[in-house]
This record gives structure tokens, C-alpha cells and sequence, in this order.
């Protein structure tokens, strides 16, 4: 099986097998790929606070959409994963 160095030292396989998890790379990426979304809308909130109390409403609003951009991909992706998973 072919590898790839990945940060860190970690390896990925360059096939997809799913002998490790028991989920096909593939769904395995869409699930990470919602987690990290869902993460990512969590540590913008904080990121919005801290530009609230410093009195930038301009950030604020940036991180605002980055949120609302964040949570729409872990919903998109919800919806893949369940329309792959129910075929």
C-alpha cells in the first residue's frame, strides 16, 4: 500500500481502504470534514466576543460569516454523509 508523508510524521494512505476504521476514506473525510466545520464555527464565537469587547464591529462581522460559512458546510456535509450512508 503507497503512503504520504503528512504533518507531523503521520502517514496517509494514498488508497482508499477503510481496514483501519471500518469507514471507506472517503466517508471517513465527509465526517472530519464536519467536525472540523462545527469546531471551527465554536472557535469563532470566541473570536466575535474578542472583537466585541474591543470594540471592532468590523471583525466581529467578519468572523461573523466565517461562521455562518462554517455552519453551512458541516450542514452540506451532514447532508452528503446521510444521503451516502442511506444508499
Amino acid at each position: 500500500m503507497e503512503t504520504q508523508p503528512k504533518g507531523g510524521g503521520n502517514t496517509v494512505t494514498a488508497t482508499e481502504s477503510g481496514k483501519v476504521t471500518g469507514t471507506t476514506d472517503k466517508d471517513y473525510n465527509i465526517i472530519w470534514f464536519v467536525e472540523a466545520c462545527l469546531s471551527n464555527a465554536l472557535r469563532l464565537e470566541s473570536y466575535i466576543q474578542d472583537a466585541e469587547r474591543a470594540g471592532d464591529s468590523e471583525l466581529a462581522e467578519f468572523f461573523r460569516r466565517a461562521q455562518g460559512e462554517s455552519r453551512k458546510g458541516a450542514e452540506q456535509g451532514k447532508q452528503l454523509l446521510a444521503a451516502r450512508l442511506s444508499s
